[in-house]
């Protein structure tokens, strides 16, 4: 009897803990990007899109969050996968909860993957943060209060779009989580390199996205956390980004946990996940 008492107790408290995070946003509204045609190709879209072949057709999911009386700030969100693949749940969807709750909307980006063409991610990215801006109105969201946010690289390409946008895209902020920034070899993660601008790339390239060398006075305020013992990407991609922005006096706060390895994103399994997480939400109360 008590287990059965504490069976339903359990359920019970399941159904509330889902009702609550269920209640944080409205139904995610999915769109495509490029309706009117793609602007480049990165030679594999003609073959026919599919997630199991990795040959994503870009897209964004759009989370809302409820009850908001003023216009929210967005978060764009590149989930990481090496260049290679995308990591769709635990660095991307699984965060909506986490900004929907603090009023923030949050916008995951299925980007394509680039397979050498080195300026198909950034494009599609620039593309989602052009739909949200012309959304904006109609999402209740403040077209001066979006940001980026990456993991792995993901975090690369969000570092990109924040040293490299053009001019009609101005962020507010960005997020890194254990990024991969630098092409150059001595501690790159080859297999983004590779990726993004193959293996053989011109040194011009290496330079253009090595994004340590990118950071301009305009580069928004970053936040980044990354575990001291990740042997997949060099904590040094981080530290090198660091003191790039704040040679350029540009707000910024980085958070090395001791241990987790690479790729933990929300999961509960990272030690530090809450410790994570209450940090990344106190930064972001600070502007």
């Amino acid at each position: 009897m008590k287990n059965t008492i504490k069976s339903l107790a359990s359920a019970l408290l399941m159904l509330v803990c889902t009702s609550a995070v269920q209640a944080q946003y409205q139904k995610p509204i999915s769109m495509d990007l490029w309706t009117q045609g793609l602007p480049n190709t990165n030679g594999i879209e003609s073959k026919g899109y599919d997630d199991a072949t990795r040959n994503y057709k870009p897209g964004i999911t759009v989370y809302l969050p409820k009850g908001n009386s003023k216009p929210a700030r967005a978060v764009v969100i590149c989930p990481g996968g090496g260049y290679y693949m995308l990591a769709m749940d635990h660095e991307g969807h699984q965060w909506a909860p986490f900004f929907n709750a603090r009023g923030i909307a949050a916008i995951v980006v299925k980007y394509r993957m680039p397979n050498g063409h080195d300026e198909v991610p950034q494009s599609d990215v620039y593309e989602a943060i052009r739909i949200v801006k012309a959304h904006a109105t109609e999402w209740n969201i403040d077209p001066a209060g979006i940001g980026v946010m990456g993991f792995s690289a993901g975090g690369h390409l969000a570092s990109t779009v924040a040293t490299h946008a053009p001019a009609d895209i101005s962020l507010k902020f960005q997020i890194l989580m254990y990024p991969v920034i630098t092409m150059d070899a001595t501690f790159t993660h080859q297999g983004s390199r590779n990726g993004l601008i193959g293996a053989s790339p011109t040194a011009e390239k290496i330079k253009l996205y090595s994004n340590e060398l990118q950071v301009n006075a305009g580069t928004p305020r970053a936040f980044i956390a990354l575990s001291d013992d990740d042997d997949v990407v060099l904590p040094l991609n981080s530290v090198r980004y660091y003191e790039a922005l704040k040679q350029h006096n540009i707000p910024a706060t980085m958070m090395v946990y001791p241990s987790g390895g690479h790729g933990w994103g929300i999961g509960e399994s990272f030690l530090y996940h809450t410790q994570m997480l209450t940090e990344l939400d106190s930064w972001l109360r600070t502007f």
